[in-house]
């Protein structure tokens, strides 16, 4: 495998990544921090230290549209839904953040 192929897998992998995350709704942001260390807010970040670091103009709310596949606010009064105490809880442990 070459490098062109390499990153054409990456960003095949990224986009199937992104639209999964976009089809369970239901899966909380808080959820994926206290399983995984990273989220979609997370995702949004990297995308856009990815570009900020290639000198390509993105800003974080495009970022976080991209990863959403809406606009921020409007995802968060769709789907978020209030952590639990135990979220909370499993967060306040020491989630690793990204």
């Amino acid at each position: 495998m070459n490098d062109a192929q390499r990153t054409e897998l990456e960003a095949a992998a990224y986009r199937r990544l992104v639209a999964h995350l976009q089809q369970r709704t239901d899966v909380q942001n808080i959820d994926l921090m206290n399983l995984a260390g990273f989220c979609r807010n997370c995702l949004s970040k990297w995308y856009k230290a990815a570009a900020d670091e290639r000198g390509i103009e993105l800003s974080l709310d495009a970022a976080r549209e991209g990863v959403y596949g809406m606009p921020y606010d409007q995802w968060k009064a769709q789907h978020q839904k209030e952590a639990s105490a135990e979220q909370q809880a499993a967060f306040a442990k020491g989630t690793p953040h990204a």
